[in-house]
Parts: structure tokens; sequence; C-alpha cells
């Protein structure tokens, strides 16, 4: 995949540019292609990364759901902006994303915590992401007295400190492996007014 990156050979707009290149990685069986580095800072300026999964794209941007109590709630409750990166090593491929965050709309939460496994939903109601706990005994007892309290085939809410993060992209670049570190770089930027321009970047 060194074969480089023309500005003749991108889609005509970064949503058909990033599918097309999600497309190549499904195919070349790349493990988790749906997995990103979400990096997030706090009103204090203190950076924390951690790889979530894609589990929306559209126009509007990039979806992740997250526990609202954790690091990156929190941090994202301070500061609303946020980085993406798919890390497709496989490939010779990354994409970077960079915009404002916002909370996805509750119904669309809803729905999608309706479609995660029995056990997923569960560990979202037994989990307090990113605390501090005493011992995994601690997790496991959450877990069975939830499992007790909703039982396999019944309905299992959506904890109110669970939803979605929708990043609305103002950059999106991808970059593209070449030989002796001169990389292709090429980035869809959004303008104050609007419009979306392709720009070349230095490796």
């Amino acid at each position: 995949m060194d074969r480089g990156l023309d500005e003749r050979d991108l889609a005509g707009t970064w949503l058909e540019q990033f599918e097309a290149w999600q497309r190549d990685v499904v195919a070349a069986g790349v493990h988790e292609p749906e997995a990103m580095v979400l990096s997030t800072a706090g009103a204090d300026g203190r950076l924390a990364s951690r790889t979530v999964l894609l589990k929306g794209l559209d126009g509007r941007g990039f979806v992740f759901y997250t526990n609202l109590d954790s690091r990156k709630g929190r941090q994202l409750a301070e500061n609303q902006h946020a980085s993406l990166l798919f890390p497709w090593h496989p490939m010779g491929r990354q994409a970077i994303v960079i915009g404002a965050v916002e909370r996805v709309e509750d119904a669309e939460a809803d729905a999608y915590f309706a479609t995660r496994p029995y056990g997923s939903r569960i560990g979202a109601h037994a989990s307090r992401q990113s605390r501090v706990i005493a011992s995994r005994a601690v997790l496991d007892a959450a877990r069975a007295e939830l499992e007790a309290r909703y039982p396999p085939r019944g309905e299992v809410p959506r904890p109110q400190r669970w939803s979605g993060f929708r990043v609305v992209p103002e950059s999106v670049e991808f970059w593209q492996r070449r030989p002796d570190r001169l990389h292709d770089r090429l980035r869809f930027r959004r303008r104050e007014d609007g419009a979306w321009v392709v720009e070349r970047l230095s490796p």
C-alpha cells in the first residue's frame, strides 16, 4: 500500500474518502478496523488518549459511546474538542480527525444501546469507568447483582450516565506511507465559511 496518494485520486468529500479507505481496511482483514485512538483534554489542559470504537458515521461526524462519568466523559464536559486517529498500520495508512464534540440525542443513544449484547448492557451498569475500585470482586459482585435484577431475556435500560458523542470534523487528514519517510498527507479542512478545501501537508 505504498503506491501513494494523489489529489486526483481523492473522493469529492472527506466522508466518501474515509468510507473508501475503510472499505479497503475491511477487505484486507485488518483487526478491528473501527478502532480509533481518542484524545481529549480537560479544563486543566492535561491530555489523555485511549482506544474506542467507531459506532456511527455520516456527514455530521464520527460517533462513539462511553460512560459520561469516565475520564473522557468528564474531560469532554469541560472541553468540547477532540482528536481521532485511525491507525491502519498494516495498510500503511492513517486517518486523523480534529473537531468539536457534541452529545448525541437520547433517542439515538437508546437505539444503539438496545442493539448491544446483553453482557455489554449489563457491563455499562456495573462499571464505574475510570474510578478506583478495591478489587475485581467488586466488579464481579456488581455484575451478579445486575444480572439478577435484569434477566437475560428482559429489558436492560440505558444508564443515564452512558451515552454517545459525535466528533464534528473541522479537518480530516489522510496519511499514506511512502518510501524514505516522504509520506503523502492530504487534508480536508473546513473553512470559516463552511466550505471544504484540500491541502497537501509536508511529511
